[in-house]
């Protein structure tokens, strides 16, 4: 049996930072992964989607080049090449979490783990002995009762990720980041997309008004969207979908159905119930320490529910290991955790949204900047959107941000480190930001708030 200090289950954004922490803090580590290093994110989510979308982004500037005066004739898309340059660039990343692990002295065995104590773990035919055991094994697609995906006519995100060929038409079943990162894609590239949202909005936890601009930004690209609707039958002969919406049923005909209605949580067959670790839903339930009830088992990440990010997951096995470790820090807050969507116009938000601040009874002065007034989305032809800004009317403090525009997850960097700093509008807005550039717009959202805007 062989001893570490740390076994980690699953090598994803989660358990391979978890295993490089534990590493660097000295403990001997082990890191259990059936599939490739790098887990859903840099193999089947994360890192592919960003490649394929960047392919739609470019194609979309160089079909609107005459704007710039740049001709363009002759245009096309090879789609497998799309499809195959994602694959390229999710094994190149996969290859350099498996080279992380070996910089740092970290033991990957391939296989699927089973827990057969609070101290011990089975990967294939090794037995594990750990004073530390990290679960991190994330989630997996979720299908919907009657529409079952089977590859072919209604395929998962995992699915429309390999498959080589553009469909026709597509109906995409569910509105928040990957059905709208996925809808983008299609649309770009030539399909006809229908978006049904269950909801009445589409990205149903994003600021109300950041939604209505995507979804008004959707239709000028010819994405239709249907909100407050929901998939009632699935006839695959005829290749048609009934969708109930306003009252009104519906037949909608489309080649392909993407289910994109969420995760589920990976426990099965982990043998964590016979350790005595507590489910809900079938998400690990965790103390503030990422302790299970065994105090020997932890768990991180997307399976044990939240906001099911890929940064999230890294942060809290950081944590994690470092409470193992003894070191005083704590887990971190969603309400300073930024969300990200990269279809176009792109979208980031990190903590309350009007809306919510209120809900919660906190007074708030609020700031609406658009990019039609910043000199550097003008020049750049991308106009799009707005920055909007959410600030405690007593302190000033920003409480919240959500940005829709070209460039926007690059932007919310700037609003997490000012969440972390508990900044002010005052102290964004007295930040002397270069010019022309896209952060601009943020300190224009933050001088607005004061009555002291310059450029609108």
């Amino acid at each position: 049996m062989k001893p570490f200090d740390l076994v980690v289950i699953g090598a994803g954004p989660g358990g391979y930072v978890a295993a490089i922490r534990g590493a660097q803090l000295g403990m001997r580590v082990a890191v259990v992964e059936r599939d490739r290093p790098g887990g859903v994110c840099v193999n089947w989510g994360c890192i592919p989607s960003k490649s394929i979308l960047k392919c739609a982004d470019l194609y979309e500037e160089m079909k609107n080049s005459a704007a710039y005066g740049i001709a363009c004739q002759g245009l096309s898309v090879d789609y497998g090449e799309v499809i195959r340059r994602s694959r390229k660039v999710a094994e190149r990343m996969s290859r350099g979490v498996g080279y992380l692990f070996k910089k740092n002295g970290i033991e990957l065995i391939a296989g699927s783990a089973t827990i057969t104590s609070p101290r011990t773990v089975r990967a294939g035919d090794e037995e594990l002995e750990a004073d530390n055991i990290l679960v991190a094994t994330g989630t997996a697609v979720r299908g919907l009762p009657g529409i079952e995906p089977d590859g072919e006519a209604v395929i998962t995100s995992d699915d429309a990720l390999a498959q080589e060929t553009l469909p026709r038409s597509v109906a995409v079943l569910g509105g928040g980041a990957v059905g709208v990162e996925f809808a983008y894609v299609y649309r770009i590239f030539g399909a006809e997309v229908t978006v049904i949202e269950m909801m009445d909005q589409l990205l149903p936890r994003v600021d109300r008004e950041v939604a209505e601009e995507l979804a008004k930004s959707f239709r000028k690209r010819g994405i239709r969207v249907l909100t407050s609707a929901t998939a009632k039958a699935l006839d695959k002969v005829q290749g048609t979908l009934t969708v109930s919406s306003g009252g009104k049923e519906e037949t909608i005909s489309a080649e392909k159905i993407l289910v994109a209605v969420g995760r589920k949580p990976l426990t099965e067959g982990l043998g964590l119930e016979a350790c005595g670790v507590q489910l809900e839903r079938g998400f690990i339930r965790v103390d503030h320490r990422f302790r299970t009830a065994c105090p020997t088992i932890h768990a991180i990440g997307d399976v044990i529910g939240g906001m099911l990010l890929a940064h999230e997951a890294s942060a809290e096995g950081v944590a994690a290991v470092e409470m193992m470790s003894g070191i005083e820090t704590h887990r971190p807050d969603p309400d300073k955790i930024p969300a990200c969507i990269y279809c176009q116009p792109e979208v980031a938000t990190i903590g309350l949204s009007e809306e919510e601040a209120r809900k919660r009874g906190i007074p708030v002065k609020v700031s609406k900047f658009p990019f039609t007034a910043l000199g550097r989305a003008v020049a750049s032809g991308h106009t799009e959107g707005f920055v909007k800004m959410v600030a405690d009317e007593r302190y000033g403090e920003v409480i919240g941000c959500h940005i829709i525009g070209h460039g926007a997850p690059d932007l919310i960097s700037e609003l997490s480190l000012a969440r972390t700093l508990e900044a002010t509008f005052h102290e964004i807005g007295k930040t002397v930001h270069p010019h022309p550039t896209l952060p601009e717009a943020i300190r224009e959202a933050a001088l607005m708030l004061g009555g002291e805007a310059i450029d609108i």
